[in-house]
């Protein structure tokens, strides 16, 4: 005894269609959703890629950015150094035109004043600190062909210490000298704090004899 399907056959080939239709469809759609995702995957590589190139392209300007703040800072550096030793030439050579000046005193005091041939000029003396004062010379000869003069400077100060009369020399003794034409002396003393300088005096000896004396009130 045999079993037949109920269907006629129209039926059934009407189911195989709708089913392969379905299939079909399924199959149509897989294919679309994986487009989608190679799409996606696409996009974020392409995205990574870009990003990439972006941090390089930062990375690049920040390092030009510290190169140029280096090269700044070194620049700064170099004007602020040159600055500093323009200032310290400008103290200089404010100093050598102070000292020329003081030379020009000295040497104008070359100009024979008449009298005697041998004579003092310039006697100055200044005070360094509490205890300390500086003190300079000038010797010369006025007369023309003047044989050297072979003597001694003495240096005195002169004042009150403590309210009372108070002197002092600037050496124990004489300081020999030779006098050819002209002679420039300085020097720097030690006196007591408390002194009070009123005169200094320079004395130009030969042997006991004084040839010349000049007194100079600070």
């Amino acid at each position: 005894m045999s079993v037949r399907s109920a269907l006629p056959w129209p039926l059934r080939w009407l189911g195989a269609a709708v089913m392969l239709g379905l299939c079909g469809a399924l199959a149509l759609w897989a294919f679309e959703f994986g487009k989608d995702i190679a799409g996606l995957d696409r996009n974020a590589r392409e995205e990574l890629e870009r990003l990439r190139a972006e941090v390089v392209t930062l990375r690049a300007d920040l390092a030009a950015l510290s190169s140029e703040d280096h090269t700044a800072q070194s620049r700064l550096t170099t004007e602020r150094s040159l600055q500093e030793q323009l200032r310290m030439q400008i103290r200089q050579l404010e100093a050598d035109n102070q000292a020329l000046r003081n030379d020009l005193g000295f040497f104008e005091r070359l100009i024979p004043a008449g009298g005697d041939a041998l004579a003092i000029r310039g006697l100055q003396a200044e005070r360094l600190s509490a205890t300390q004062w500086r003190w300079q010379v000038l010797m010369i000869q006025a007369a023309r062909n003047a044989p050297d003069f072979k003597g001694a400077l003495e240096i005195s100060f002169t004042g009150t210490l403590a309210g009372k009369p108070w002197s002092a020399k600037h050496a124990p003794a004489p300081q020999p000298v030779l006098v050819k034409g002209y002679l420039r002396q300085e020097g720097v003393v030690d006196l007591p704090a408390q002194a009070v300088v009123k005169t200094v005096t320079a004395k130009l000896l030969q042997g006991s004899a004084v040839r010349s004396v000049q007194t100079f009130d600070p």
